[in-house]
C-alpha cells in the first residue's frame, strides 16, 4: 500500500511539475492477457486513464506472461494488470512471497514499477467436482498422492510457469505425468462432463460455484499471493501524470467479491468485456446477480454474434493482414524459386530453409519476433504471415520452371534470346499456372493463419476465437470462424477464375 501511495504521490507531483497542455498530448496504451479477468481489468484500466482526459488505446489478449512482458518491454504497451506471485516467479524468478514494496524494488533496475493494489488476491489452485472429491475423501493436494488415477487437464501456462504444474508436483510429491495443455475456458466443460478430474483454476473464478466444484486446500502453502496490480513502465506517472492519476484512483476499489460478478457478468450472463468493466463504473449496475443465484446464462445467438457491429472492422483486418503479407511473399517468394531453379547449388539450401520456418509453431514464431522487432501489432503479425506464405511459392515457382520441356528452351536459345529474355518470356509464363497454383496455396492458408494476429493485437477474426475461448462461448468462436471460412473460400475461387483465365493454350500437351 505505501509503495502505491508514493507512486501516486509522486504522479501528482510530477503533474504539478508539468506544463498545462492539451489532454489529447497523453497517449497511454493498455494491454491484457488472453483470460477474461484480465480482458475485464484491462477495459477497466482503459476507462480510468480515459475518463481522466487522456488518449488511451486498449491491445487486449495478448497472450501469455511472457508474451505481455516483452510487449512491455517493447513499449508497445505502458501499463498492465499483472500478479505479485506472477511478477516475481515468471518475471524476477524470485520465490516466496514477496510484498509489493519488495516486487517494486527489484523491478526499479529494469525500468518497470509495481503499484495501485486493485484490492483482491487471486491465486492458483486446484479444483474437482464437489460430489467426486467427497466420494473419494479429498480436501487437500496432499490427498492428491492417494490417488494416481485421476486424470488432469491443466491449462497450458500452468503446465509451463515457474509457479505452476513443476513446482507444485515436487512440493506435494504428485504421482502423475504431465498432461496435454487444455484451455481454461474449456476446461471447465471437460471437468462439468467428467472427461478430466482435476483442473487449475483463479481463486476469482466465477465459474467455481456454477459448477459445483471443490477447491483444495494449498495445505503446503505452494502458492505464493497474487494481488492483482498494475505492472507497468516506470516513466508512465511523468509521461502521462493525468493518465496516471486516473490509474491510481483504482487502487482498492475492487475486492475479490466484486471481481467475481465482474467475471460472472461476462462468462455467466453473457456481456461483453467492454459492457462488465462499465458496469464498475456504473454504481447502479448489479452484476454477478445470476452467479449468486445460479441461474441458468442466457445464449448468446450465433446471427447477432456473427453480424456485430465490429465485422466490418475485423474484416478490414484481416484483409490487410492476408494482402499485404501475400504480396510480399509473392515479391520474395518467386525470385527465390527462380534462384533454387538456376543457381546451381542453391536449391536444397532454400527449400530447405522455407521448409524449416513452415514447422516453427506460430505463437513461438510471434514470440521470437516481438523480441526481435520490439514491437506487437500489425508489424510481427505480417512478418509472420509472409514467412509462413514462402513455401508454396517458392516450391510451386522452382517446381514450374523444372517442368519447362528441354525442347521449349531449345527453342528459345536458337532464337538467340538472351538469358534475361528467355525467363521472363518463355519460362516465367509456361511456369505461371503452376506457380500461380502456389500462390493461391499460400493465399488460402494465409486467411486461417491470420487468426493468430489476435494474439498479440493485430486483430482480425481470430479477436473473436481468442474471445470466445476465453469466455467458452460457441457463438462467438463461430461468429469469428464462420468468416474466416468463408473468406478462404471466396480467395480459393477467385484464385481459380484467375487460373482458368491464365490457361495456356498448348502447355502440358
Amino acid at each position: 500500500m505505501r509503495a502505491a501511495a508514493l507512486a501516486a504521490t509522486a504522479a501528482v507531483l510530477a503533474a504539478a511539475a508539468v506544463p498545462a497542455g492539451p489532454a489529447a498530448a497523453e497517449h497511454v496504451v493498455v494491454g491484457s492477457k488472453r483470460f477474461t479477468e484480465s480482458y475485464i481489468l484491462g477495459e477497466i484500466l482503459r476507462e480510468a486513464a480515459a475518463r481522466a482526459g487522456t488518449q488511451a488505446e486498449y491491445k487486449p489478449g495478448l497472450g501469455n506472461t511472457g508474451i505481455v512482458f516483452a510487449a512491455l518491454k517493447s513499449g508497445a504497451i505502458d501499463v498492465y494488470p499483472e500478479y505479485t506471485g506472477t511478477i516475481a516467479r515468471e518475471i524476477l524468478n524470485l520465490d516466496g512471497n514477496l510484498t509489493l514494496r519488495e516486487v517494486d524494488r527489484q523491478l526499479a533496475p529494469m525500468g518497470f514499477g509495481a503499484a495501485v493494489p486493485l484490492g483482491f488476491n487471486n491465486t492458483y489452485a486446484l479444483a474437482m467436482r464437489d460430489e467426486q472429491a467427497s466420494r473419494l475423501g479429498i480436501r487437500t493436494l496432499s490427498d492428491l498422492a492417494r490417488h494416481p488415477g485421476l486424470k488432469l487437464g491443466l491449462s497450458q501456462e500452468f503446465i509451463g510457469r515457474g509457479d505452476g504444474w513443476p513446482g507444485l508436483k515436487r512440493a506435494y510429491g504428485l504421482p502423475y505425468e504431465t498432461p496435454s495443455g487444455l484451455d481454461h475456458g474449456l476446461a471447465y466443460e471437460a471437468i462439468a462432463a467428467g472427461r478430466i478430474d482435476v483442473m487449475d483454476i483463479y481463486s476469482t473464478d466465477a465459474k467455481i460455484e456454477r459448477y459445483a466444484l471443490r477447491v483444495l486446500t494449498d495445505d503446503r502453502g505452494y502458492f505464493p499471493k497474487y494481488d492483482a496490480v498494475l505492472l507497468y513502465r516506470r516513466d508512465l506517472p511523468q509521461r502521462a501524470p493525468r493518465a496516471w492519476q486516473g490509474l491510481a484512483a483504482l487502487e482498492g476499489k475492487i475486492d475479490e467479491r466484486r471481481m467475481i460478478r465482474l467475471n460472472a457478468a461476462a462468462e455467466l450472463e453473457g456481456r461483453t468485456f467492454q459492457q462488465a468493466a462499465a458496469s464498475f463504473f456504473d454504481a447502479g449496475a448489479g452484476t454477478g446477480t445470476r452467479a449468486d443465484t445460479g441461474a441458468a446464462a442466457p445464449k448468446r445467438g450465433y446471427l447477432a454474434a456473427l453480424l456485430g457491429p465490429d465485422l466490418g472492422q475485423l474484416t478490414y483486418q484481416h484483409l490487410l493482414l492476408v494482402i499485404v503479407s501475400l504480396a510480399l511473399a509473392i515479391v520474395i517468394g518467386v525470385p527465390l524459386g527462380v534462384l533454387a531453379f538456376k543457381v546451381r547449388g542453391a536449391g536444397q539450401p532454400i527449400l530447405a530453409a522455407v521448409g524449416v520456418i513452415q514447422t516453427v509453431p506460430a505463437l513461438a514464431l510471434l514470440a521470437f519476433l516481438i523480441a526481435g522487432l520490439g514491437r506487437i501489432g500489425t508489424l510481427p503479425a505480417l512478418v509472420a504471415l509472409f514467412l509462413y506464405a514462402l513455401l508454396p511459392i517458392v516450391r510451386n515457382t522452382h517446381a514450374g520452371l523444372a517442368g519447362i520441356r528441354p525442347g521449349m528452351r531449345e527453342a528459345a536459345l536458337a532464337l538467340g534470346l538472351s538469358a534475361r529474355d528467355r525467363l521472363f518470356s518463355i519460362e516465367l509464363p509456361l511456369a505461371a499456372p503452376t506457380i500461380l497454383a502456389g500462390v493461391k496455396t499460400s493465399a488460402v492458408i494465409n486467411v486461417g493463419t491470420a487468426t493468430i494476429a489476435a494474439f498479440i493485437g493485430a486483430g482480425g477474426y481470430g479477436e473473436r476465437i481468442v474471445q470466445g475461448l476465453a469466455l467458452n462461448d460457441n457463438a462467438l468462436l463461430v461468429a469469428g470462424a464462420v468468416p474466416a471460412a468463408v473468406l478462404a473460400l471466396l480467395v480459393q475461387g477467385a484464385f481459380e477464375l484467375a487460373e482458368w483465365h491464365w490457361r495456356i493454350p498448348g502447355a502440358g500437351r
